[in-house]
């Protein structure tokens, strides 16, 4: 039986001719381009990735994957080991879609007869997930589109073994602060100074308590989380985490942000205004969007002039965003309106960690003042905030291998808990109470 839908179609095409889609795909020639595919190797396998831009992707698949919201992502295996490899597809982005179910989604807009070509096209280019030993596998998985690109991790799992590549892809519709992260450049090649773990631990707190506007004559949000990882491990366990990129400020992405408040309208990769410590602005910003722009997670990251035990150390402020208001204190003309209970902010960010396995070990270590919300604190922006006047200290891995009952807590201090600290009315005992489950008391 011929659905309603495709009933339309037909009287459409019959009335105005030009109302039907022809399936009609044009494969790419010396696809993909060796200058933009990233490549990784590690046990004997050689792991390739690459994301189509939009116009490539609709010559591939001969329909435009933009209008039902996809994006295709190129991946090869050149397994030259003496293992068979399965490709967690599901890790990689849960919310992926099959080849039919994909096609599908293009039928009402087909001719019957295209309905199995498109079927079969989708199925040809799909990325097969068995590797054999000596074998390649080359191929496309089709996911919810990133606009600008996406932190991607290629799970693969043999015998008692997890192999993971990890793949930061920009495309050219945007630019994402993260591009210009350069560790090297920040310092200029000066040495740092590697500090133990007690070295850290009083390093860390005797940071300045907040961030600052850029004349540092004005106190702003405060400094409660410190990350411990490379820049590649960074990237890697906050992307799984479900923080994205966000863009560069400019001029482009000023006027969409305004129009996006104006609107309600998503703006996913929104730009982070920029607050100042070590007397510069934020390094690189994270996100996790809502579908507003009036709401969202947002971290800010400084690279810190010290490391531990060999690796970057980086220092920051996270706060939940639940309203915005127009400025001329920011340069994006707006400004978003934070949810004074911070510290649930901070533990969103390690509860993420924690849940994608990325968090080797942890602590909590009272740095700055304590306010309440009887008596809060204020940001730049004049938004109350309240705290326990701890940062969370996290020590991140770039691959998910920690099970929640291997991270390592260690016993700088105790956090309270932020939904207790949101009723005033909660006693003092109540309030400094961590359940011993939540942080590996013993």
């Amino acid at each position: 039986m011929i659905s309603p839908a495709k009933q339309l179609l037909v009287v459409s095409c019959l009335l105005f001719g030009n109302a039907c889609t022809s399936f009609d795909p044009v494969p790419l020639s010396n696809w993909p381009d060796a200058e933009i595919i990233q490549t990784q190797s590690q046990a004997g396998l050689a792991v390739s990735a690459a994301i189509l831009s939009d116009t490539q992707s609709e010559e591939l698949f001969g329909v435009d994957l933009v209008s039902v919201g996809l994006q295709a992502i190129w991946l090869r295996v050149d397994n030259s080991s003496q293992k068979n490899y399965w490709f967690l597809v599901a890790s990689l982005d849960p919310n992926y879609f099959a080849p039919d179910e994909a096609a599908a989604l293009f039928y009402v807009h087909l001719p019957s007869e295209d309905e199995v070509k498109i079927t079969q096209h989708f199925r040809r280019l799909a990325m097969p997930l068995h590797t054999e030993a000596g074998s390649t596998s080359e191929g496309y998985v089709l996911a919810p589109r990133h606009e600008g690109g996406r932190f991607l991790t290629v799970p693969l799992v043999g015998h008692n073994e997890l192999l993971e590549f990890n793949f930061a892809i920009v495309l050219p519709d945007g630019e994402f602060d993260f591009e210009r992260l350069d560790p090297q450049r920040i310092y200029q090649g000066k040495i740092q100074p590697d500090l133990d773990l007690e070295q850290l631990r009083t390093r860390i707190a005797a940071l300045p308590c907040c961030t600052t506007n850029d004349d540092g004559d004005r106190q702003g949000d405060p400094i409660n989380l410190v990350v411990v990882g490379s820049r590649e491990s960074v990237l890697a366990a906050l992307s799984r985490g479900g923080w994205s990129f966000t863009h560069a400020i400019s001029v482009k992405t000023v006027e969409r942000m305004i129009g996006a408040a104006i609107s309600g309208a998503a703006y996913p990769v929104a730009p982070v205004s920029p607050l100042y410590f070590f007397g510069r602005e934020q390094d690189v910003a994270f996100q996790r969007p809502r579908n507003t722009i009036v709401q969202r997670n947002h971290l800010r990251l400084w690279l810190a002039p010290f490391r531990h035990n060999g690796k970057p150390v980086w220092v920051g402020q996270v706060s939940r965003d639940v309203n915005i208001k127009l400025t001329t204190k920011s340069p994006t003309l707006t400004t978003h309106v934070i949810d004074p209970n911070i510290d649930e902010a901070r533990e969103h960010v390690l509860q993420s960690l924690i849940a994608n396995q990325s968090l080797a070990r942890f602590a909590f270590l009272p740095s700055i003042a304590r306010t309440t919300v009887d008596a809060p604190a204020f940001n730049l922006s004049d938004d109350p905030y309240f705290t326990d006047g701890n940062r969370l200290v996290l020590w991140v891995s770039g691959r998910r291998t920690i099970s929640p009952a291997a991270i390592e807590y260690i016993h700088w201090g105790s956090s309270a808990d932020p939904t207790l600290e949101a009723y005033p009315a909660a006693s003092e005992s109540d309030a400094a109470t961590v359940p011993p489950s939540a942080r590996g008391d013993k």
